[in-house]
């Protein structure tokens, strides 16, 4: 991995997958990252060393939690906050077979909940700083061609116009929407064409090359531009 483009990292929703993965290719580069787990944050703590590991627990849908992690946070500034959390919801029903109720959970978890999160912790970030969304290429309106997962799909391109104006309202920001790709994770299934380290590399070398240009990006693991 290149020399760190970042000295301190926060990690939203680190306990497993691409989260714990990009947790471990921070420390391995020589960040200080501060990661969160929802519950079960053994295989992260595994990881601290040095100190350089701080494990914190918050539900990014609950507002209160979330205050009370900004308050044990109080001092910290931030070269980068990648808001990994979210969820897949049903894939194969098309939206209108869906319950409302289940829908709206996934439109939550994947687009507003990260969203309050962003706004709740960007006067932490350092000017020029970065934060990160982990979107997915599945969220381009453009691209979609074969139907699918079609909840999910809503809710990342939601989740990205919803980043589009976070980084008008902070425009010292780089701001990304990153797709890590079809990963072999929980969620991508043992099909899929990723393994977690290919994609995690990746995945910091898109946003390591985004540093210090502020704006909005939408982009792909390997660093390509994602049409909208």
């Amino acid at each position: 991995m290149p020399a760190p483009a970042f000295s301190t990292a926060l990690l939203v929703g680190a306990s497993r997958g691409l989260g714990l993965g990009l947790a471990r290719a921070y420390l391995d580069g020589g960040w200080r990252v501060i990661a969160t787990a929802r519950a079960n944050d053994a295989a992260l703590r595994a990881l601290a060393r040095d100190r350089r590991l701080t494990v914190e627990h918050v539900d990014i849908a609950d507002a209160t939690a979330v205050a009370a992690l900004r308050g044990r946070l109080a001092g910290e500034e931030f070269d980068l906050v990648f808001i990994v959390a979210g969820i897949s919801g049903p894939t194969e029903p098309p939206i209108h077979e869906v319950a409302p109720e289940t829908v709206a959970h996934v439109y939550l978890a994947n687009a507003y909940h990260p969203a309050r999160f962003a706004e709740a912790v960007a006067d932490r970030v350092r000017p020029g700083g970065s934060v990160a969304f982990m979107s997915s290429f599945l969220g381009s309106i453009a691209s979609n061609d074969d139907a699918g997962w079609e909840t999910y799909r809503a809710s990342k391109a939601a989740q990205n116009m919803m980043a589009r104006s976070f980084s008008v309202r902070h425009p010292g920001l780089a701001v990304l929407s990153v797709s890590p790709g079809w990963v072999r994770t929980d969620m991508g299934g043992p099909e899929a064409d990723l393994d977690i380290d290919t994609s995690v590399r990746g995945v910091v070398q898109a946003i390591a090359a985004r540093r210090g240009r502020p704006g909005h990006a939408y982009v792909h693991y390997d660093g390509r531009e994602l049409p909208w």
